[in-house]
């Protein structure tokens, strides 16, 4: 058959079921955060068991709540960190930046997920050198942004982000108002500590000097991954009403590494929940991009949910938590979560997928949610998706699948069947109504009023899909027309292409939903695993 290289119709043994999966990246950060411990109890005071004057002298004043902490130096070979888990891009910047005889080191989030032993999404540097200067040294360097600008360093086909310590030492932060200069440290220790107290979160300050194998803390950072702990540098109700943004970072944060809010970062981001309408639509979208489309896109729901920001950035989906009966703790699996945690098992911050495959997740679960199908209908709609619109074909797969279905999802509703005819009808009226969907959550109006019937609830018409984005999520479903489309080549093979996908190539998106679709409506372990699932 054209399609036999989706290869999951016929194989119990397929391996992509999320729960576990899930389960496992979940032990795999905890044994991070404890092996994290262990090297951080052998190494304790390492680089300044003597030095009593090298502390933060800020105190407690008002309602700051800032600690006195002592900084210091970490070992970062004891680590475990070495260049190899450097990215060659990276090591091309340093390299060249440190001939020339500047000060170099790698900067926020790279440096935790390093400590971690976690793949960065990117890795950022900051250097002695001004700007123009690092122009200079790059052939393909051009200085971008205005309020706050940094260089992209082009290598290969990617580039790299470099800041200078002269710029984000003009960048205006309240952390002066609550944290006082360090004694008992050098000049360039200064400019570190500098730069660390206008970071948005004590993990993402730290810093590390690649050639020294020396970990900079300043704020407490490496306690709080000890911990696992997402904590502003300075009083969280300060920080967020200084940028933001940084509600939405602090949320994709802890959701991609299973790590907790304190206490204060959590109330204050629920106190100012509502400033984020106050960002433009395409950090919305980034945002959104970055908890969905790395491989954190249940935990990124979950959390979304439980802080009060769904109803928010996604109100419709925030609705059908509501009618679910889904509390803001709440353990259990509904459909929606099972579909992004199969997602999930496909993507990570080095294999992300495109945006418009989340979105076409989106849209598919609420034409389900308002028109429960059977679940013969829903799998032959996949694997017509993925065939490129060979609908025969496609009823001849489904036809022959013998997996159970998952009977605990209130989306799925048997029908009798047995003829084609009423199946291809039954499909087709699903490609129709995926369709309805998308036009629903673009229309700004449809979506301020998805939670109209729980005034509690905060009032959001926010559209964070974009015109372009709306036309290729359509072009996903397109295909489902009654017949194939012609001049299409099945796609075949069971490997997928992450740089196509990234890229948002069509056939690789269509592949990967497919795939996760299948996965949610037949899972392989439903006989494995206790029935947590939400009541229908």
């Amino acid at each position: 058959m054209a399609i036999s290289g989706l290869g999951f119709c016929c194989r119990s043994h397929f391996l992509f079921r999320s729960p576990p999966y899930m389960y496992c990246i979940r032990k795999v950060r905890k044994c991070s955060v404890m092996a994290l411990e262990t090297s951080l109890s052998e190494q304790e005071g390492f680089f300044n068991d003597n030095d009593g004057d090298s502390e933060l002298t800020s105190r407690k004043t008002g309602n700051a709540g800032v600690v006195a902490l002592k900084w210091k130096k970490w070992n970062a070979k004891e680590l475990g960190i070495t260049s190899s888990m450097i990215s060659q891009p990276t090591k091309v910047v340093l390299k060249e930046l440190k001939r020339k005889g500047y000060e170099v080191y790698l900067v926020g989030g790279c440096v935790r997920d390093l400590i971690l032993k976690q793949i960065p999404k990117d890795f950022d540097i900051i250097t002695s050198a001004e700007l123009r200067q690092v122009v200079k040294t790059f052939s393909r360097c051009e200085i971008v942004g205005r309020r706050f600008p940094i260089c992209h360093v082009h290598v290969d086909d990617t580039f790299i982000e470099v800041s200078s310590f002269s710029t984000s030492s003009r960048k205006k932060s309240s952390s002066s108002d609550f944290l006082k200069k360090p004694r008992g440290c050098s000049e360039q220790d200064y400019l570190i500590w500098k730069n660390c107290m206008k970071r948005d979160f004590t993990i993402n300050g730290l810093m590390l000097d690649p050639y020294a194998n020396v970990i900079y803390d300043f704020i407490g950072g490496m306690e709080d991954l000890k911990k696992a702990k997402v904590r502003t540098v300075i009083p969280a109700y300060t920080s967020f009403q200084e940028d933001c943004a940084r509600i939405l970072r602090g949320i994709r944060i802890a959701a991609r590494l299973g790590f907790r809010l304190s206490k204060e970062t959590s109330l204050s981001l629920k106190d100012l929940s509502c400033s984020i309408l106050r960002l433009d639509k395409t950090r919305h979208l980034m945002e959104m991009n970055y908890m969905l489309a790395y491989g954190s896109a249940e935990a990124s729901l979950r959390l979304l949910w439980k802080v009060g920001l769904l109803e928010i950035l996604l109100p419709v989906q925030a609705a059908y938590f509501v009618t679910q009966g889904f509390r803001r703790r709440d353990k259990r699996l509904n459909m929606l979560l099972s579909l992004f945690a199969n997602l999930d098992a496909f993507l990570a911050p080095n294999r992300p997928g495109h945006q418009s495959l989340w979105i076409a997740m989106l849209v598919f679960h609420k034409a389900l949610v308002d028109n429960p199908k059977d679940p013969l209908v829903v799998a032959t709609f996949a694997l017509t998706v993925h065939n490129g619109g060979n609908l025969s074909e496609a009823i001849d797969i489904a036809r022959s699948i013998t997996r159970p279905h998952d009977s605990s999802f209130s989306e799925l509703d048997t029908q009798d069947l047995d003829s084609d005819e009423t199946l291809k009808m039954e499909v087709m009226d699903l490609a129709s109504l995926v369709k309805v969907a998308l036009r629903q959550m673009t229309d700004e109006s449809f979506v301020s009023r998805a939670m109209a019937q729980y005034p509690q609830a905060p009032y959001s018409d926010l559209v964070i899909i974009p015109l372009a984005c709306y036309t290729r999520v359509l072009r996903i479903f397109d295909c489902v027309k009654g017949s194939p489309r012609k001049g299409v080549t099945p796609r075949r093979g069971n490997k997928i292409d992450y740089e196509y996908l990234a890229m948002g190539k069509l056939e690789e998106v269509q592949y990967v939903f497919a795939r996760v679709v299948f996965d949610t409506i037949y899972p392989a372990y439903l006989n494995q695993r206790p029935k947590t699932r939400s009541a229908t």
